[in-house]
C-alpha cells in the first residue's frame, strides 16, 4: 500500500483544487446575505480564482521544470491552505475576492504539477492505473463540489467550504513530504515572466470589463478603457510570445487548424456547460426557496450522467474519430442548454434536469478526447505545452463565461422588471435580486413575487440561449477544423470531465524537449 501513498498526495491535492471550482456555486446566496455583496462582486468570487488558474498555469509549470516539481506543488499547498483560512475569514467582499485570487494561485502550482509528480513516481502499468484514479477523482470532483458546498454550507456556515481545505492540505504536505520525490527537468530554460504577465492582464481585463457592462453597458468609459487595455495586453502577449526564445506559449501551434478547433473548443465547452450553473443557483435557492444541499442536488444531472458518458464512450467508442465526439458532444452541450430555455415563472427545479442531463451527456463525450486530440495536432515536443494550453483555455472559457453569461442574466432581468410600469425603481430592483436578494424584495412587497419569479426566468432564458449558441458554435469548429489526420483514434478517458478538469500528457512531455 505504501506505494500508493505518492498518488494519495496529488489525489488531495487535486480533489481539493477542482472542488473549489464549484463548491462556492451553492453557498453564493448565503455569502450575498452575511457579506452584503452585488451581483459583480457574486461573479468575481467565482472568476477571480479561475482566472488566476488559467493566467499562471504554463508559468507554473514552467517554474516547476526549474526549480522542482514537488517544491512548487508543496508551496502551492502551504498558499491554497492560507488563502483558504483567509477566504473563511473575510469580512467583506473585498477581501473574500482577493483571496479568492490567492486561492487561484496556489491551486495553479497544484494543478501544473500533479501529472508530473505522478509520471515521476510510477511507471508501466502503475502509471496506468494511477492516471486512471487520478481521472476518477477529477469527476469525482466535479460531482461532489456542488453537494458537499450545499451540506457545509447548510449545517455549517458557508465559510466551511473554505475552512474544510485546512486538514486536508496539511496531510497532503506531510504526505507528499514524506513519499513524494523530487523531480525536474535538467533542460529546463527560464520562466517567461513578460507572456505571463501580458496574458494575465488580457485576460483580467476582458473580463472586468465585461462584468462592468452589466452595470454600466458598453458605451461606459470604464468598459471603453477596459476593452482597450485588454486589446493592448493582447497585442503585447502575441509580440513578445512571438519574439521570446523560450516562449510561455508557441504561437506556431496555432498553424495548425486541428490545434485552433480544440482551443476553441475547450475555450466554448466551458463557458457554454458550466457558466450558467451560478445563475441557476441563485434560482434555484433565493427565488424557489430551494436550501443549499438541495440545490447541490438538483444540478446532480450533469455531473453524474457526464461521469457514465466518459466511462460509456471509453468502452463503445474507442476508435471513434475524436473529431466526431469532441464536435458531437458539444453539439449536445448546446441542445442541452437549449433545452432548459423552456423554463417559467411558475417552473420547479424539474424544468432543468433533462437540459442538465443531455448537456452532461455532452461533456463526458467530449472533454476526454479534447488532450489526445490537441497534443496529437503539434509536433510531440510541444505536446505538454499544447496539454497546458488546453487547460488554460477551458479555464479562461469558465471565466469568461460567468462574465459574459452574466452581463445577459442581468440584461434579461432588468428588462423583465422595467416591463412593469408599476415597479418605482427598476434599476434597485434588479440589482437586489441579482445580487441574490429576492426574498427581501418579496418581503417589502409580497405583491411582487410574481414579477420576481417572471423577471428571473427571462434572464435565465436569455442565459440558457446564449450558453446553446455557444455551444453550438464550439461543436461547428471542431468539426470543421479538427481533420482526421490530426487526430488520435480512441477517447482518452482518463481525463476527468468538471469545469476544472485538467488533461493529461503534460507530465510526460514535460520532460527535455518541451520546455
Amino acid at each position: 500500500m505504501r506505494k500508493w501513498l505518492p498518488l494519495t498526495a496529488v489525489c488531495l491535492g487535486a480533489f481539493m483544487l477542482l472542488v473549489d471550482v464549484t463548491i462556492v456555486t451553492v453557498a453564493l446566496p448565503d455569502m450575498a446575505a452575511g457579506l452584503h455583496t452585488t451581483f459583480a462582486d457574486l461573479q468575481w468570487v467565482m472568476d477571480v480564482y479561475a482566472l488566476a488558474l488559467a493566467a499562471l498555469l504554463l508559468g507554473a509549470g514552467s517554474l516547476a521544470d526549474r526549480i522542482g516539481r514537488r517544491r512548487v506543488y508543496v508551496a502551492g499547498l502551504g498558499v491554497f491552505a492560507l488563502a483558504s483560512l483567509a477566504c473563511g475569514l473575510a469580512t467583506g467582499p473585498g477581501m473574500l475576492i482577493a483571496f479568492r485570487g490567492l486561492q487561484g494561485i496556489g491551486g495553479a502550482a497544484m494543478f501544473a504539477t500533479t501529472m508530473a509528480l505522478l509520471s515521476g513516481a510510477y511507471q508501466g502499468r502503475d502509471r496506468g492505473i494511477a492516471f486512471g484514479v487520478w481521472g476518477a477523482v477529477n469527476g469525482a470532483a466535479a460531482a461532489a463540489g456542488p453537494v458537499l458546498g450545499g451540506l457545509l454550507t447548510e449545517h455549517l456556515d458557508w465559510r466551511w467550504i473554505f475552512f474544510v481545505n485546512l486538514p486536508v492540505s496539511i496531510v497532503a504536505v506531510l504526505v507528499t513530504l514524506r513519499v513524494v520525490k523530487e523531480s525536474r527537468n535538467p533542460h529546463a530554460t527560464g520562466v517567461d515572466v513578460p507572456g505571463m504577465v501580458s496574458f494575465t492582464v488580457f485576460a483580467g481585463a476582458l473580463t472586468y470589463a465585461l462584468i462592468r457592462v452589466g452595470e454600466n453597458g458598453w458605451a461606459s468609459v470604464t468598459t471603453f478603457g477596459l476593452l482597450a487595455l485588454s486589446v493592448a495586453a493582447l497585442l503585447a502577449f502575441l509580440l513578445i510570445e512571438l519574439r521570446s526564445s523560450r516562449p510561455m506559449l508557441d504561437l506556431a501551434l496555432f498553424r495548425s487548424p486541428a490545434f485552433v478547433g480544440i482551443m476553441l473548443g475547450g475555450l466554448l465547452l466551458s463557458a457554454a456547460a458550466f457558466s450558467y450553473l451560478v445563475y441557476s443557483s441563485l434560482w434555484l435557492q433565493t427565488v424557489r426557496g430551494m436550501g443549499p444541499v438541495t440545490a447541490g442536488l438538483a444540478m446532480l444531472p450533469m455531473s453524474i450522467v457526464a461521469f457514465v458518458a466518459a466511462a460509456v464512450a471509453g468502452k463503445k467508442l474507442h476508435g471513434a474519430p475524436p473529431r466526431f465526439t469532441v464536435g458531437g458532444g458539444l453539439l449536445l452541450i448546446g441542445a442541452g442548454a437549449l433545452l432548459q430555455t423552456v423554463i417559467g415563472a411558475d417552473s420547479t427545479w424539474a424544468v432543468l434536469a433533462p437540459g442538465l442531463a443531455v448537456a452532461g451527456a455532452g461533456v463526458g463525450l467530449a472533454t476526454p478526447a479534447m488532450a489526445s486530440v490537441a497534443m496529437a495536432a503539434v509536433p510531440p515536443s510541444r505536446a505538454g505545452m499544447a496539454g497546458g494550453a488546453l487547460n488554460t483555455a477551458r479555464q479562461l472559457g469558465n471565466a469568461l463565461g460567468i462574465a459574459v453569461l452574466g452581463a445577459v442574466f442581468q440584461a434579461g432581468v432588468l428588462g423583465a422588471v422595467r416591463a412593469d410600469r408599476t415597479v418605482p425603481e427598476p434599476q434597485r430592483t434588479a440589482d437586489a435580486l441579482t445580487g441574490g436578494q429576492a426574498g427581501a424584495v418579496i418581503a417589502r412587497a409580497p405583491g411582487s413575487a410574481h414579477l420576481v419569479h417572471t423577471a428571473f426566468a427571462t434572464g435565465l432564458q436569455d442565459t440558457f440561449v446564449v450558453s446553446g449558441v455557444l455551444g453550438l458554435l464550439g461543436g461547428v469548429a471542431v468539426l470543421a477544423l479538427v481533420r482526421p489526420s490530426a487526430a488520435p483514434t480512441g477517447t482518452g478517458t482518463e481525463t476527468g470531465t468538471g469545469p476544472g478538469a485538467a488533461v493529461p500528457g503534460q507530465a510526460d512531455a514535460r520532460e527535455p524537449a518541451q520546455r
